[in-house]
């Protein structure tokens, strides 16, 4: 049995009041009142009473720490350190929407630049993936490592597909016309948070995306890299935070995904003349 850390313990009290919350809110999903934040991006009210959650429940044992948040003003922190928690409310807004049950909480820990810990909470299944630098991923208390496929033609990939209001639709398309032939099957779950997160368990080999948020992305990013596996930009650099790209995959196929996205761009960009 995996033993938790005193800020692991933190934030899966956080994770698990808010998580509480949207489920219950789940249950009742048609009678929410959802105003739209842009085209297709929708918030609803439970969303923004989940961020309040987290924000109390880690203020309250951390008081100090700062925040990134979806929907509130960000907090600066106020430690020697700069410790500052990542937080996704609610990890698949849109699934929670139209009843369907996937979707999750993300938080993140990062200090000084770095992400130190992660939880990614599911309330609808009760699995709280969670992960420490240094100390491995863990789906609740099983150690968790990426899968060991070395052939892509057997490999599952998940991947995110921009919708109305978003850009880059034209590449989505090349990148994905360039790997679908070359693995098993591609899935689109509509929450990176959760696809980062069964990158991780090994229910996925890998996942690609771009233009995501800091948020959604950053607890994910040490959920893969502690359960051995590899996450970087397309082009092998690693300034995802930043730039909202990722591919994440377990080591052995890593380099096989770049250089798919390497012909991909470099066939959209024939297409363009």
């Amino acid at each position: 049995m995996a033993l938790q850390t005193a800020i692991i313990n933190v934030m899966e009290k956080a994770a698990k009041k808010a998580g509480i919350k949207l489920a219950r809110d789940f249950g009742e999903v048609e009678n929410l009142q959802v105003s739209r934040k842009g085209p297709a991006d929708f918030v609803s009210h439970a969303d923004i009473k989940a961020e309040k959650t987290l924000v109390e429940e880690l203020q309250a044992a951390r008081p100090t720490f700062g925040f990134v948040l979806e929907e509130g003003k960000d907090i600066p922190p106020q430690d020697n350190v700069n410790s500052v928690w990542i937080i996704d409310p609610l990890d698949g807004t849109t699934n929670f929407l139209h009843g369907i049950p996937h979707f999750a909480i993300s938080i993140a820990l990062e200090q000084g630049g770095e992400i130190i810990a992660g939880v990614v909470y599911n309330p609808i299944t009760d699995e709280l993936f969670w992960a420490e630098k240094g100390r491995g991923a863990y789906l609740n208390n099983r150690r968790l490592t990426v899968s060991a496929r070395k052939n892509m033609n057997d490999c599952v990939l998940a991947t995110g597909i921009p919708f109305h209001g978003k850009p880059n639709h034209d590449t989505f398309i090349t990148n994905l016309e360039t790997i679908m032939g070359e693995v098993a099957g591609v899935r689109r779950f509509g929450a990176a948070a959760l696809d980062l997160a069964y990158v991780a368990a090994g229910r996925f080999d890998g996942f690609w995306e771009e233009g995501l948020e800091s948020w959604d992305i950053a607890a994910g990013i040490l959920l893969v890299r502690e359960a051995r596996g590899m996450v970087t930009e397309f082009d092998g650099r690693v300034k995802m935070m930043q730039t909202g790209q990722i591919l994440a995959t377990n080591a052995s196929i890593h380099g096989s995904l770049t250089r798919l996205l390497s012909t991909a761009r470099k066939s959209h960009k024939e297409k363009q003349k």
